[in-house]
């Protein structure tokens, strides 16, 4: 197979994400995954980038974030990379349907604070294929720059489930294993938190709007956004300037519903109030790590 050279391709703006969504809902069933797929090598670059004020507290506003500094919560530029990653992701060359696919784990390096009122150079690109034991997971890289310094990163891994041979990797479900961190708070979650979160990130996907949408993929009621219960937790837990965040999703958090908080030694976690069940495990600590 001739793998194709990287390029680059410079964007004059953010590209819009209801058709990016329905052209890869139409592509899905055309998808083979696979780990050993070929995969768009191309890095999408948006310079002189600024972002929109009113929707950044919008998004304060639902994640429960502090809103008024000149400062950018620690997953936000996530949300700005988010039509690039789909832009990306609904294309004809990606392998993996992206109706069906997971985010499984986030993983953001921030080097120093980001004002709100800078301008910055947004990129992302997919970084390759790994087999998963429950089939292939794609890792995107998401990066914003400062001039010539790249500031904050980030690599997130999305899953397409297929048959496959592939065995879980060393220590992949330690932290199902480990036990539950101490209650810190308990939120009772309302229906309309997808739908909130969705109008202040653009992420439509119909899995976190509505029972009837959500059960057309086989879900009893909408569930939470993953990067929604990531922001609710660091916005609890706090991080600093200089950052290093890792989250894990595990399990969805379906809506409405009541959730528990739990936090200790720099890790956090979010789990299901009645029975425990792990929806969220992550840790936020200092950049660079002590």
């Amino acid at each position: 197979m001739t793998t194709a050279a990287p390029t680059t391709s410079t964007l004059t703006g953010v590209p819009a994400l209801a058709p990016l969504l329905a052209r890869g809902a139409l592509l899905s069933p055309l998808k083979r995954p696979r780990p050993d797929a070929d995969f768009p090598r191309t890095r999408l670059v948006l310079p002189g980038l600024r972002v929109d004020l009113a929707r950044l507290a919008a998004y304060e506003r639902v994640c429960g974030l502090a809103a008024g500094a000149d400062a950018l919560p620690v997953t936000y530029p996530h949300v700005l990379g988010f039509p690039l990653a789909m832009r990306l992701m609904s294309a004809r060359g990606f392998p993996l349907p992206l109706l069906g696919l997971v985010h499984t784990s986030l993983g953001i390096t921030r080097r120093a604070a980001l004002p709100a009122t800078g301008a910055y150079e947004l990129a992302v690109h997919v970084e390759g294929l790994v087999p998963h034991r429950r089939g292939t997971e794609a890792s995107v890289v998401t990066e914003l720059r400062a001039g010539a310094d790249v500031v904050w990163e980030s690599r997130s891994t999305y899953l397409a489930r297929h048959r496959t041979t592939a065995r879980p990797a060393a220590g992949e479900t330690a932290s199902e294993d480990r036990e539950p961190l101490p209650t810190r708070a308990e939120w009772r979650l309302a229906g309309d938190v997808g739908r909130r979160y969705a109008a202040a990130s653009g992420d439509r996907n119909p899995i976190h709007l509505h029972p009837l949408t959500a059960r057309l993929f086989g879900f009893p009621r909408a569930i939470a956004h993953g990067m929604w219960t990531v922001a609710r937790c660091l916005a609890e837990h706090g991080t600093p300037d200089a950052a290093v965040v890792r989250a894990e999703f595990r399990a969805p958090v379906l809506l409405p519903g009541t959730v528990a908080y739990g936090a200790g030694d720099g890790r956090f976690e979010l789990r299901a109030a009645r029975d425990g069940r792990l929806h969220l495990s992550g840790a936020a600590g200092p950049y660079p790590a002590a």
